[in-house]
């Protein structure tokens, strides 16, 4: 099975420190599995933003300013593994840039202001983990759908910047419907956290949690020093 990380986080350490111990057979599994469910997503998200006629280009404003909360160990793996296939230095870099944001953030939140702070993974305008980005970076921007357990259903709009056509009939031919991926990506999240004992509740920006993928770096480079 694998590693109990409910039971040895100890006072000062991050929720995901104990996942340095981790089955890496398990967390490269559920990474195979997250990294096909995002390429179906891509693709219902072309094709929605197509029957739509949306398209980024020349928009003034940066989605990647937004500060997004992300809430699965899956998606953090995900990201974990895509900072591993960076080279040091470019690792290093992000390690840093993410730290300057939650400064930021730090200070914003203190002042009571909401202001934008672009993405620790943004150089240049573009993203440095573009195959690895996670699931808000992939759904972001079109009116979509959603069918509840209950079976009500909850509707979202689309990127503010546009005047959509929300007709009933054009809603119907190209609304994204996000229930099935949804649906999908929980159940990746509900076996990898079985099978890796972790419990935790998790609330964290994509700078939180690259802070906290470099403290797993650390430890296991640490370990292998030993």
């Amino acid at each position: 099975m694998g590693l109990d990380c409910l039971a040895v986080v100890q006072p000062g350490m991050s929720i995901f420190s104990p996942l340095v111990a981790a089955d890496n057979s398990i967390i490269d599994l559920a990474a195979g599995k997250v990294r096909d469910l995002y390429n179906r997503m891509s693709s219902a998200y072309d094709n929605a933003a197509a029957c739509y006629g949306f398209s980024c280009s020349g928009c003034d404003e940066n989605c990647c300013e937004e500060r997004f909360y992300h809430h699965s160990l899956s998606e953090f793996l995900y990201l974990f593994r895509g900072l591993e296939s960076l080279d040091e230095k470019s690792r290093q870099g992000v390690f840093i840039r993410a730290r300057d944001v939650l400064q930021l953030y730090r200070i914003h939140d203190a002042e009571g202001m909401v202001r934008r702070v672009i993405c620790p993974l943004n150089i240049d305008g573009l993203c440095s983990l573009y195959d690895y980005r996670l699931m808000i970076c992939r759904l972001h921007g079109v009116p979509y759908k959603m069918r509840m357990p209950d079976g009500t259903e909850t509707q979202g709009a689309g990127c503010h910047k546009l005047n959509w056509d929300m007709s009933s009939e054009k809603n119907a031919a190209c609304m994204f419907d996000r229930t099935d991926l949804y649906r999908e990506l929980s159940g990746i999240e509900i076996e990898l956290r079985q099978k890796l004992g972790f419990g935790h509740r998790i609330k964290k920006t994509i700078a939180e949690m690259i802070t906290d993928i470099d403290e797993l770096f650390f430890y296991n480079q640490t370990m292998t020093d030993l």
